[in-house]
């Protein structure tokens, strides 16, 4: 139920990956996110190095085939970028790419301190949105390559990890909350299935969940999967789920109703 898990990723992707140097970088992944739709840039600005540091790790195992939990990020990347070492990641383009942004991202998180727009250089919203997009790039491409699942998972795992965390549902059981109570109807539907994922909910999940009069839930799916808005859609199997116009809703209108109040 819910946006795909730590736990599911860890278990697909260990083996091929170092299950600590795999769990480290979803724990990384995990907390850059749930700061930057908190709105703290500082530490998605300047703790990208972190998560930099383990996928080279990640990237130099799996290109040399030597585990290090512990290697310095250049030693790491130096290998997987020196034509004269042989190489397992293939084609050798994927290791490089990743490399490249990784010395981005660690030269970004190293410099940005000393080389001020202004004496009063703060962290900002700019900055931060450069690091998470290039985090999730990442993280999408050692899915996408060491992955050695079912690639429709994989497609789904890749598309859910593009989704905010929600911190303001709490999952009690069987039960799921939002735990605001200054959301319209229509806007606890759409906090649901973004949360719901690729998932979703049925009809009688959203009954439960939005703890609203049925009436008002019905109008407001109605309203949602109408023409004007077409912010919901029904699938197969009876569920509900967000359109990319849904989506794009939750990102631009609703990010901040996301986080507990």
């Amino acid at each position: 139920m819910g946006l795909i898990e730590k736990s599911a990723l860890l278990a697909a992707l260990s083996p091929p990956l170092d299950h600590l140097l795999a769990s480290q970088l979803l724990d990384e992944f995990v907390s850059a996110e749930k700061r930057f739709i908190q709105r703290d840039w500082e530490p998605a600005e300047l703790d990208g190095g972190q998560f930099a540091e383990i996928a080279a790790r990640i990237v130099f195992h799996q290109d040399s085939g030597n585990l290090s939990q512990t290697r310095d990020f250049n030693d790491c990347l130096k290998y997987v970028e020196d034509d004269k070492t042989k190489h397992q990641v293939t084609p050798r383009h994927d290791a490089l790419h990743i490399a490249r942004l990784l010395r981005n991202i660690y030269k970004f998180r190293s410099q940005r301190g000393a080389v001020h727009i202004s004496p009063s250089y703060q962290a900002n919203h700019m900055d931060s949105k450069f690091i998470i997009e290039a985090v999730r790039w990442i993280m999408n491409e050692i899915l996408r390559i060491f992955w050695n699942g079912d690639r429709e998972k994989v497609a789904r795992a890749i598309r859910e990890l593009l989704q905010f965390d929600v911190p303001c549902i709490g999952v009690f059981e069987d039960v799921v909350l939002v735990q605001r109570t200054d959301l319209t109807t229509e806007e606890e539907i759409l906090v649901l299935l973004h949360f719901g994922g690729e998932q979703g909910f049925s009809r009688v999940d959203i009954g439960r969940f939005a703890q609203r009069p049925a009436s008002s839930i019905s109008n407001a799916i109605k309203k949602l999967v109408g023409p004007e808005f077409r912010q919901i859609v029904l699938v197969s199997g009876e569920r509900y789920r967000l359109t990319d116009l849904g989506s794009r809703r939750i990102r631009e209108q609703l990010s901040n109703k996301l986080l507990l109040q």
